[in-house]
């Protein structure tokens, strides 16, 4: 994958970067060269601003960094957060344990498996502070790549998420 000083990557668990620059540090005696990205953080964060992240250029696709996806797979995304028939463990451990494996999978439909099965929860019951966080982080980070997807700002992406969440009934 071609990373050009400028363009919009997923780095998977933080969302949406811009590509800054590329630097070279020294490691083991070997030159690597590493991508500079910028993360717009989320409104869960305390930094504000950017974070900054530096990952190796040779490894940035095994690490996960890849471009968003098309505007044809977005359908398929809110073909995902419009199913209501989910099975979801009952046992809260068992419960976040397996959001969590889906969030760290960097995978934009599990991601969105996540926001859609944290929403509903949040409409039949309340969420612990732990599954709140969670949701934020999962509705960031799928707001973030939907936006790039669309070409549309960060607001309008989750209105139009919002959108289909809010046609969820609660069984």
């Amino acid at each position: 994958m071609d990373f050009a000083i400028g363009s919009k990557v997923i780095y998977p668990s933080h969302g949406t970067a811009v590509v800054t620059g590329r630097s070279e540090r020294e490691v083991d005696g070997e030159k690597v060269t590493y991508l500079e990205l910028s993360v717009a953080a989320g409104e869960e964060s305390w930094r504000g601003g950017a974070l900054k992240v530096s990952v190796p250029e040779d490894r940035a696709e095994d690490l996960g960094v890849r471009p968003a996806i098309s505007a044809d797979e977005v359908d398929d995304v809110l073909a995902v957060l419009a199913v209501t028939n989910v099975r979801v463990p009952t046992n809260w451990s068992r419960r976040f344990k397996n959001h969590q494996e889906k969030m760290k999978s960097g995978d934009i439909y599990e991601c969105a498996e996540v926001v859609r099965n944290l929403s509903l929860r949040e409409r039949s019951s309340k969420l612990s502070s732990a599954e709140k966080a969670m949701l934020g982080k999962a509705r960031h980070i799928l707001v973030s790549e939907l936006a790039v997807s669309w070409d549309c700002s960060m607001e309008d992406a989750g209105d139009r998420i919002d959108a289909v969440l809010d046609g969820l009934a609660v069984a």
